[in-house]
């Protein structure tokens, strides 16, 4: 049984060393451990230490980002037959020695993903706004998911090699939330388990504000409803306004037909007719996204079959050609 830790890392020279020491040397169930550093383009000696260190190395010429560097991670992973993924943070934010505990539901056959759960209320760097939002956040993501995930951000995750072949990543901003509801989705099996953090040693790069963190989770939630449930996510505001235009008409039929002020509310009968024809296309465009969303199932049955293919000959339990 092969872990393999990935470490996607953006100018972390000065935390690296510390976070790669903190990592298990061995693991109950587990036969070789094997740390690789995805070095995100990093400008200052990220690479070098990490190579000091003895450890693999696979670099991005550029900065691409979180979510771009996690994705390389879990090819170049499956590429060296991992069986099991952990991916953490460079920044030393979570303990090394919680391996043990993300990795044992896998070990044990009781799922597929697991999502390492912070102690929110307890972490003195966030503040009580940030504690509210990243609640909120996994409060959405265990609503549209179905899973029961405490902690959505969080970076601190395992993933066992089923799991990784069926990942895709589309988001530019992070892959956290993505993944578990593309997980739930494709009928893996997703659970979390507590862990501990250690002090804050930057700040977030990926969270610039609170404002910039809700608008960016905000429309990475838009995007992956629209993408994962599409009928749905349109025929709801299809009904919604069909709802309101229903009333604005009615309110017309009022006026005209109790009153005799009809011909001074034709503005109501004006906008109920554009309300019923954005209803009518919101109705055309949820039909035209389910029938993408089974266009996009079929061609990830490809790709899965094809990455299948292409990691044949490291597969678990194989060597290394």
């Amino acid at each position: 049984m092969k872990l393999i830790v990935q470490i996607p890392c953006f100018n972390e020279e000065a935390q690296l060393t510390k976070t790669v020491r903190d990592l298990p040397d061995s693991l109950p169930g587990i036969d070789t451990i094997e740390i690789l550093i995805v070095n995100d383009g990093s400008t200052d000696r990220t690479e070098a230490v990490a190579r000091e260190l003895g450890l693999n190395v696979l670099s991005i010429p550029v900065n691409r980002g979180l979510a771009y560097a996690f994705t390389v991670g879990v090819e170049a992973s499956l590429a060296r037959g991992a069986d099991i993924i952990v991916n953490t943070d460079a920044d030393n934010q979570y303990r090394g020695d919680d391996i043990g505990a993300l990795v044992e539901p896998i070990l044990a056959g009781r799922a597929d993903v697991v999502i390492g759960a912070r102690p929110i209320g307890e972490i003195d760097s966030f503040s009580p706004l940030k504690k509210m939002l990243q609640r909120a956040g996994s409060w959405v993501v265990r609503r549209l998911s179905g899973t029961r995930v405490a902690d959505a951000s969080s970076g601190f995750r395992a993933m066992n090699r089923e799991a990784a072949l069926q990942t895709n990543v589309f988001s530019r901003y992070t892959y956290t939330l993505e993944t578990i509801v593309q997980a739930a989705y494709r009928g893996l099996r997703v659970t979390s388990v507590p862990i501990r953090v250690n002090g804050v040693t930057r700040e977030s790069r990926l969270v610039r504000s609170n404002r910039n963190y809700v608008w960016r989770t905000g429309s990475d939630l838009i995007r992956i409803l629209v993408i994962y449930r599409p009928f749905r996510s349109f025929m709801l505001l299809a009904i919604a306004l069909f709802a309101v235009a229903t009333i604005v008409a009615l309110r017309f039929l009022y006026y005209f037909m109790v009153t005799d002020e009809g011909s001074g509310h034709i503005q109501s009968l004006v906008l109920a007719e554009i309300l019923y024809g954005l209803c009518g296309t919101l109705v055309a465009v949820a039909f035209i996204g389910d029938l993408m969303a089974i266009n996009r199932r079929l061609l990830e049955e490809l790709r899965l079959g094809a990455r299948r293919a292409k990691f044949e000959i490291i597969g678990p339990g194989k060597k290394d050609p």
